[in-house]
This record gives structure tokens, C-alpha cells and sequence, in this order.
């Protein structure tokens, strides 16, 4: 009987310090399910632009590699985070973030060559900040498309950057409890009416010399929009469900858009849009809380460097979310409800409102 009871203590034993040793063992925090112990080899999480893309802009264009867990600055530099062509080797300089996180490769300004694929290396040399070495190079590639716009136009807005609405003849009308956040104005034509009820956080200037001038910068903007080249594919009938990288768009007629338009900016940091529009543009109508029409930004796109140059005239359906500044040639109408992050710039018409929300963009 004691000789069995011996047996069970040296078995109970055993277990214990089989269960104390593998709690205490630091390999056992190393796996896929704790990627910040010590012990864990870092991993790139995501990269910009991300692998296999296409249109990424070659004069404004940024590398980065996000890790899993904070790097140690003095391996990251431009033997451990390279970038390769066709034609060898790109220089350019590489940088940590504050958490030590994102690293970032900047050739410089306007070396990658168009239409060429680049391929983007971490190697093993990068380490964690316990000593941990990527488990092997971590490699993507992008392809790049032709330039982009590089200079964002709200410079070339001039004095009219500042005006939320700008109309030109015979008026600029609101109905209902508009807000704009800038200025309101109208030139040749002197009348601006609705306001109150609606609202500016602006100056109204109604046929003055302030108008006057913006409304020459204005033209000055448009055209030089309108003169800009557009590449393939001409934009055709309707955009809705379309994701679009920056760049310059062309429709050779009346553009529509129904649902979402999503305007992606993960490829390139600062990317412009300019969209041409031949003749009209629409966007479709919806109701309160369901709008038919949505533009919307992803990636770090910023309503601030999107422009319509629009032949013709612009009608935003009810209820629809559109971003960017609208150059009008003749005018522009809000339908209830719609809400512009931007700016409505009409050339010869005028501007309608009706019970909008039009938030202008900073300027330079």
C-alpha cells in the first residue's frame, strides 16, 4: 500500500513540474497567436501601394511597410527596405514613423519611370526591438501608371478657393436651411437671395469686386482643368460602382452617377482627381437617410484635390453625398437635401440651393 502511494506522488510530481515548466517557458508566447511577444519574429501586416497594383502615380508616388510590432530604427534604412526596376536599383531615402511601425521609402520627386513594374524588398536585416529578424525577405510589387497631376489646382483657384458658392447670372438662390462654410457670391449679376433662412460662416458678395475677381480666377481654373490630358479609358454614361485611383478622367458627354463612387488615394499620398465632363453631369436622387448617390473617399483621398470641370451644367440628386469642387460652365443646381464637401463654382449660370450642407475644403 505505501509502496503505491509512493508511485502516485512521484507521478503527481512529474505532472507538475511538466505543467510549471511549460507556463514558464518563453517559446510557448512566440506563436501566430501572441505577435507582440518578445520571442516573435516581426511580419510586414500591409503595404502601400499594395502588391499587384496598377495604377499607382510615378511623380508623387510613397513605399511603405506597416510591421506587426515596433521596429528598431537603426535596421531600417535602404540596404534593409530597397526598391528595384528594370534598369536596377532606385535611390531614394527611408524613414521610421514616431511607433516605430510604418517605414517609409520616398524616391525622389518624379524618378519612377511610367508604365513600369517596381518591385519593393524588407529583408531579413530589419530586426524588432528585441533582436527579431523578419523569417524571410518580404517582397511586392506595383506597377505604375502615367503621370499623374502632380500640383494640387486648389492653388490654381486663386481668390475663388475661399467661395462655397460662386454664381455668376442671374442669381444665387437658397431655400430652406442651407449652410455654407465660406463665402457666397455672384458676378455679373448682382442678387443673392434665400439667406436667411440659409447660412454662411462667410462673406456675401453680391455683384462687388471681390466676386469679380473670383470669378476670373475661376475661368482661369476651369480652363486650365479643361486643358489637362486625360488618358484611356473615356468615362462613359454612368461612374456609380466605379473604384478610381487619382488622376485625370474624361467624358466625352453627359456623365451620370448612381450608387457609389469610390475614390481611392491608398496609392498615392496628396493624389488628385480631376474628372472632364463634356457635357452635364447627375447624380442620382434618393430620399432622407438613403441617398441613390454617394462619392466617396477612401485611402487618404481628400475632398480638398477633386475637381469636376463640367461643359455644361451640374444637379446634385436629393439627398446625395458628392465631394470635391464643382467648375461649372453654365450652372448648378443642390437638390433637397444634398450635401457638398466642396465647392459649387459656377461660370455664366446660377447656383441653387435647397436645404444644403456645402462644407468648403481649406485652401492653400
Amino acid at each position: 500500500m505505501r509502496k503505491l502511494n509512493v508511485g502516485k506522488t512521484w507521478i503527481l510530481a512529474f505532472f507538475l513540474a511538466a505543467v510549471i515548466a511549460g507556463c514558464s517557458d518563453p517559446d510557448k508566447l512566440a506563436g501566430t497567436g501572441n505577435p507582440g511577444a518578445p520571442l516573435t519574429p516581426p511580419t510586414v501586416t500591409t503595404v502601400t501601394p499594395p502588391n499587384g497594383s496598377s495604377v499607382v502615380c510615378p511623380n508623387i508616388a510613397i513605399i511603405t511597410a506597416t510591421f506587426s510590432k515596433a521596429m528598431n530604427p537603426a535596421t531600417i534604412n535602404t540596404t534593409t527596405f530597397t526598391l528595384s526596376g528594370p534598369s536596377g536599383g532606385v535611390s531614394g531615402t527611408v524613414s521610421l514613423d514616431s511607433t516605430d511601425l510604418i517605414a517609409t521609402f520616398t524616391p525622389p520627386a518624379a524618378s519612377l519611370t511610367p508604365s513600369t513594374t517596381f518591385t519593393a524588398t524588407i529583408t531579413t536585416g530589419a530586426h524588432d526591438q528585441y533582436g527579431n529578424a523578419l523569417v524571410a525577405n518580404f517582397v511586392w510589387k506595383f506597377t505604375t501608371s502615367v503621370l499623374c497631376v502632380a500640383l494640387p489646382p486648389p492653388a490654381g483657384l486663386g481668390t475663388a478657393c475661399g467661395f462655397g458658392i460662386l454664381g455668376a447670372t442671374p442669381s444665387v438662390t437658397n431655400i430652406g436651411p442651407s449652410n455654407v462654410t465660406g463665402d457666397v457670391g455672384v458676378w455679373p449679376a448682382a442678387s443673392i437671395t434665400g439667406f436667411p433662412p440659409g447660412t454662411a460662416t462667410g462673406a456675401f458678395h453680391a455683384g462687388d469686386a471681390t466676386a469679380q475677381t473670383a470669378q476670373g480666377d475661376l475661368t482661369t481654373a476651369y480652363n486650365n482643368a479643361a486643358g489637362l490630358t486625360a488618358p484611356p479609358p473615356v468615362l462613359t454614361a454612368d461612374i456609380g460602382g466605379q473604384t478610381l485611383p487619382p488622376g485625370v478622367y474624361s467624358a466625352t458627354t453627359a456623365l451620370g452617377i448612381t450608387g457609389n463612387l469610390t475614390l481611392d488615394g491608398s496609392t498615392a499620398p496628396n493624389g488628385v482627381w480631376v474628372f472632364q465632363v463634356g457635357t452635364a453631369l447627375t447624380t442620382a436622387a434618393g430620399a432622407p437617410g438613403t441617398p441613390a448617390s454617394q462619392v466617396l473617399l477612401i485611402g487618404g483621398a481628400d475632398a480638398h484635390n477633386v475637381f469636376w470641370q463640367i461643359g455644361s451644367s451640374a444637379t446634385l440628386g436629393t439627398y446625395s453625398l458628392f465631394q470635391g469642387t464643382i467648375m461649372a460652365k453654365a450652372s448648378i443646381t443642390l437638390g433637397t437635401g444634398a450635401t457638398l464637401n466642396g465647392r459649387a463654382l459656377a461660370e455664366t449660370g446660377a447656383v441653387t440651393l435647397d436645404s444644403n450642407a456645402v462644407n468648403v475644403p481649406s485652401c492653400p
